[in-house]
């Protein structure tokens, strides 16, 4: 979201005269406002930026505000960090720390994991989504939600590049994916639970996606890391992951596979961060439908994806299929 200072009143980028006499940034809350009120979602995930610290002069107060259509919302909602958000008054420590304080926020600031006493970064955490209220799935795992930090600036070789998800971090999401595994023996459900990521800086393999075919528009260079730690072998390996979600690259909104996996921006979203003039800030909604046995809900069946436009109309575009569960009874 980009979100500035504690007015919101810092003036918007990149938008057309014509298209906005005055912006800044309460169009972006209120396109926040006017998505959830649409969509009715179950689940608010915000991939980082959050704020533009630059432009925050007050870090508690901007977050209160870039939240405030979620709290109102009483939805559960969850955060990563990007590279922006620690540029004003608190360190990215404080930051989780205090956005994990917040109204019906599910957010932490790292994993309380006995075999786990480091982790790298602050926001390394795991959401279990369970089966429906009344089912025999309402104990179950059906879901996970991986949210990843992938830090802000570093220097390598003498050479300033973006943050990576570090090897500390690679070891919990596989001694995560596998506390899963073959938990269940039902042919009519995954033996595992699919997972969905969220993190801010894409890996270094989403460049490869320019020369393959995308759902959305590839419109900018992707700005990653010059390290390669590994991330998508270790995604690939756990067999858990279906989809990642990253922000980052404000005017780029495909989704393209690697290995199996979908790797999909959601374009900007704030006013204040920069964008395209002409070009809608917009947002993407994912549906997670669960099957439907004979008597009683199944595990999850299917998980879909559209983006939202912040126009007049709201428009929905590029609705796909990310991963359909194929039983083995056929």
């Amino acid at each position: 979201m980009h979100y500035g200072n504690n007015g919101g009143t810092t003036r918007c980028r990149d938008v057309s005269s014509s298209d906005f006499r005055y912006c800044s940034d309460l169009n972006s809350t209120r396109f926040l406002r006017t998505l959830i009120h649409s969509e009715n979602p179950d689940f608010i995930a915000f991939t980082g930026d959050n704020i533009f610290g630059s432009s925050a002069t007050d870090a508690a107060e901007s977050l209160f505000r870039a939240f405030s259509p979620a709290m109102e919302s009483r939805l559960p909602w969850a955060a990563v960090l990007g590279n922006h958000d620690h540029e004003s008054t608190m360190n990215r420590e404080e930051l989780m720390f205090f956005i994990s304080l917040m109204d019906y926020s599910l957010s932490q600031t790292n994993p309380q994991h006995e075999h786990f006493s480091h982790i790298d970064g602050f926001g390394n955490y795991n959401l279990r989504v369970f089966g429906p209220p009344g089912s025999h799935l309402a104990n179950t795992t059906l879901l996970n939600l991986l949210f990843l930090d992938t830090g802000d600036r570093e220097i390598v070789d003498g050479i300033r590049t973006y943050g990576w998800i570090k090897e500390s971090q690679l070891h919990w999401i596989s001694h995560l994916s596998h506390e899963f595994k073959g938990q269940k023996e039902d042919t009519l459900m995954p033996p595992t639970p699919p997972a969905l990521a969220f993190f801010h800086i894409p890996i270094p393999e989403v460049r490869q996606l320019y020369y393959k075919n995308v759902i959305g528009q590839f419109q900018e260079a992707v700005a990653c890391s010059s390290v390669n730690s590994g991330v998508l072998q270790t995604l690939v390996s756990t067999g858990d992951v279906k989809a990642v979600f990253m922000g980052h690259d404000h005017t780029n909104d495909f989704c393209g596979n690697l290995d199996g996996i979908w790797f999909c921006y959601g374009g900007g979203f704030g006013y204040h961060g920069y964008g395209k003039a002409g070009w809608p800030r917009r947002a993407r909604v994912v549906l997670t439908e669960l099957g439907k046995g004979e008597r009683d809900w199944m595990g999850v069946k299917r998980i879909k994806t559209w983006k939202r436009l912040d126009d007049e109309k709201l428009s929905k575009i590029d609705e796909q299929v990310l991963w359909e569960w194929q039983s083995s009874s056929g």
